[in-house]
């Protein structure tokens, strides 16, 4: 994998395209030129979001030269992509994502290759799952819908202290649920841990195969835990190899992660170490979305990947998705064509 830093890189400019959503999302693709070659990236930030603020657009930034991928991403690594330190510190690595996700991408176009045939590895057919929350207040009849509709649908699904044990049931009942997301270490504050623990009593007996990723840290949490470490997931810590620790399973976001280099570093630790891996959207509108499937087809193509085709995020499923798995592409660079 280190081969791909030392692709020669031709840069001439840049230019950003504001993508928008129907459900108040926007996200900034990344155009990087030269050569009469485009790269793409995306930057993830959560734009257009309630409670965070517009769009805006990086700096000015002295990117055109000759490079190699590796010189460029660490040039990158000292530029500020910001013109104001953002409302959010995840930021700065989605942005970083945005330009070096980019970078490979044009250097792997201008070398007329495919990143599978650059890293030698095989790009497989996809399987993925939906990933939702069930509503506020939370009903049974979001998942049911989708079901209704392709029946063949796995998730991920939100829990909810909120849930009641009837509706556990009716989720456990469907075998459609492969990890259940407790959001437990966005630094949220835990307004009544005794409700909370109960939740997590319901889960654990309701869905003994599932996936567990990111639970709390708190004291009530961990004691009902400690048994079932084996199939304890971390997602939103995740971003170099030094926070994997002891897990067994890992939740894998290159905008997450932020770089190419810590990227393929936790690619080998985990493959090394017979670390489990699957990915996760991250409410991507453009090329990212692609870019995250193509890399999950290449390192962990059958686990329950969280990156269904973008259209899946729509509140109201069209008709005619494609299912799970998806074929394997045949990628131009790094994207998923």
């Amino acid at each position: 994998m280190k081969a791909i830093f030392e692709l020669p890189l031709a840069v001439d400019g840049y230019e950003t395209e504001l993508l928008t959503s129907s459900y108040e999302r926007e996200t900034m693709q990344l155009h990087l030129r030269g050569g009469g070659v485009e790269g793409l990236g995306e930057d993830i930030s959560p734009f257009g979001v309630e409670g965070f603020p517009p769009y805006a657009e990086p700096p000015e930034l002295a990117l055109a030269g000759e490079w190699t991928l590796g010189s460029f991403c660490s040039h990158l690594g000292a530029q500020a992509l910001w013109a104001e330190e953002p409302f959010w510190e995840p930021m700065h690595r989605y942005r970083r994502w945005a330009f070096e996700s980019a970078a490979l991408d044009l250097a792997v176009r201008q070398a007329g290759r495919s990143l599978p045939e650059l890293l030698g590895r095989e790009a497989r057919p996809l399987r993925f799952v939906n990933s939702l929350g069930l509503g506020d207040p939370p009903e049974f009849e979001t998942l049911q819908i989708r079901l209704a509709s392709y029946p063949g649908l796995h998730f991920k699904v939100d829990a909810d202290p909120r849930w009641s044990p009837e509706l556990m049931d009716a989720l456990a009942a469907t075998g459609a649920v492969e990890i259940v997301d407790f959001k437990g270490r966005y630094g949220i504050e835990v307004k009544d841990a005794d409700a909370l623990a109960r939740m997590y009593e319901h889960v654990l007996a309701r869905f003994p195969d599932a996936l567990l990723e990111d639970p709390h840290d708190i004291p009530a949490v961990a004691d009902l835990m400690a048994s079932h470490a084996d199939r304890v997931s971390l997602d939103a810590p995740i971003h170099e190899v030094a926070d994997i620790g002891a897990l067994r399973t890992v939740n894998v976001k290159p905008s997450r992660i932020g770089s190419l280099e810590a990227l393929f570093a936790i690619y080998a630790h985990c493959e090394r170490n017979g670390i489990a891996m699957y990915s996760g959207g991250m409410g991507e509108l453009g090329v990212g979305r692609g870019q995250a499937q193509l890399l999950a087809s290449m390192f962990h193509p059958d686990a329950p990947n969280d990156i269904a085709p973008s259209a899946y995020n729509e509140r109201a499923l069209a008709d005619g998705l494609p299912g799970s798995p998806l074929p394997a592409p045949s990628p131009v660079g790094f994207r998923w064509a």
